[in-house]
């Protein structure tokens, strides 16, 4: 029987935003499963993505975190409805002066926007293949 290996991609520039966008391609996540830890700087969201570098069908549970962010804001997001489910379209990376801004876009217009001095944002499996 064959290993699985699950996947862990860092990110620290553009390219590796990138990288991790495409992953999260059309990942859910639901509003319970998005944290915002304040006195931690850390913003974490868990997805159920395709493991679309297998080109199948098969999900896994991943969790994307971002380190050394400084505020967030949302748009268009009924933080009330703790069972919304999101559907991530892509991560954009923006510099403003000294400062980086790190959006999650989802559909129906839905955004994150995450403030940060330092880009550094993981994607990791938590399980292969559900």
């Amino acid at each position: 029987m064959g290993k699985k290996y699950l996947a862990k991609i860092l990110a620290r520039d553009t390219h590796g935003l990138k990288l991790i966008s495409a992953h999260c391609f059309k990942a859910k996540t639901i509003i319970s499963q998005i944290k915002y830890l304040k006195k931690n700087k850390i913003f974490i969201i868990f997805l159920e993505r395709f493991l679309r570098e297998k080109k199948s069908d098969e999900k896994a549970l991943s969790v994307c975190k971002f380190e050394f962010v400084d505020n967030v804001k949302s748009k268009n997001i009924d933080q009330n409805n703790e069972k919304l489910v999101l559907e991530l379209l892509t991560i954009e990376l923006l510099k403003n002066e000294d400062k980086y801004e790190i959006c999650l876009i989802f559909s129906n217009n839905a955004y994150i926007t995450l403030s940060t001095e330092i880009v550094e944002a993981t994607l990791e499996d938590q399980n292969n293949g559900i």
